[in-house]
């Protein structure tokens, strides 16, 4: 199948990789050519236009930074692809935003999914991600083969937009589980405790979660690189509060993402999220 692929960050080079090695023609473009270029050695046709990359294409991928971005990028999209492409934004955003592109493709022939992810950067690396998706189910179907290709727990949630919902309870939850794991980890220090036996001891009861088992470890040699940006989980939990601004507030989720803004303020906004830690390091 010939697919193209836009964006190229810590986990998108990865997903095109894996559609890559199971047989299909993946054309790719990234904002900045030289963080693309690489691929080339791969055997990926890296191009320096969007026009370029989503000719004849018959399934178009996005995967950027912002909502911003991904409205950048379909008018692009939009003005150049064949008729009858599927578009897939995989990148975690606007759930009004998706909807408004959902319409916009239809109305030019076009099928479209919005199917965020969840993984990181490891689920990107062993195509291990959790994909959720909304749109058209028959669309849907018509895209997991390639969805099987990067991950392994597939969702259709329903309608346009869902997916972004999805990912969205996704990330208060993930807000949760990272505050959790770092205050467990300042408590274990201030009482003198072994921080390593301590996660060992508690990460296999209730206590466990994702995080204990795959972001704590880095933590733990001192990796603040990112399996996912600060910036882009605090862009997350914007669209989370923007989404709430008029229901039920999320005390938990707000307290949280005051943490990480102050990170992103202080400079860490590259670093990955586990870089939480710092925040509570330097509360006095």
């Amino acid at each position: 199948m010939k697919i193209a692929w836009i964006g190229t960050g810590v986990m998108g080079k990865h997903m095109l990789l894996h559609l890559h090695e199971k047989g299909h023609d993946v054309s790719v473009y990234n904002r900045t050519y030289q963080k693309a270029e690489p691929l080339k050695k791969e055997g990926i046709h890296v191009c320096k236009t969007i026009e370029e990359c989503v000719q004849k294409a018959e399934v178009i991928f996005t995967m950027v930074g912002y909502p911003k971005d991904v409205e950048e990028v379909y008018q692009e999209i939009f003005t150049h692809v064949s008729k009858g492409a599927i578009l897939v934004d995989m990148t975690t955003s606007s759930p009004q935003l998706a909807k408004q592109l959902y319409q916009k493709a239809k109305e030019l022939g076009l099928s479209m999914l919005d199917a965020p992810v969840s993984g990181g950067d490891s689920g990107a690396k062993n195509a291990t991600l959790s994909i959720m998706a909304g749109g058209d189910k028959e669309t849907y179907e018509k895209i997991v083969p390639l969805f099987s290709c990067m991950g392994t727990s597939l969702h259709y949630m329903g309608e346009a937009g869902n997916g972004q919902h999805c990912k969205a309870c996704n990330q208060i939850a993930v807000a949760g589980a990272v505050a959790a794991m770092s205050e467990a980890i300042v408590y274990a220090k201030a009482q003198g405790l072994e921080v390593e036996s301590v996660l060992d001891a508690i990460r296999k009861g209730a206590a466990g979660s994702w995080q204990m088992d795959h972001t704590a470890p880095r933590v733990l040699n001192n990796d603040f690189e990112p399996g996912f940006y600060i910036k882009h989980f605090v862009k997350d939990m914007h669209i989370v509060q923007q989404e709430m601004k008029d229901k039920n507030e999320l005390q938990m989720l707000n307290s949280v993402c005051s943490m990480y803004e102050e990170l992103e303020k202080n400079g860490e906004g590259n670093k990955g999220t586990q870089a939480l830690l710092h925040y509570y390091e330097n509360v006095k």
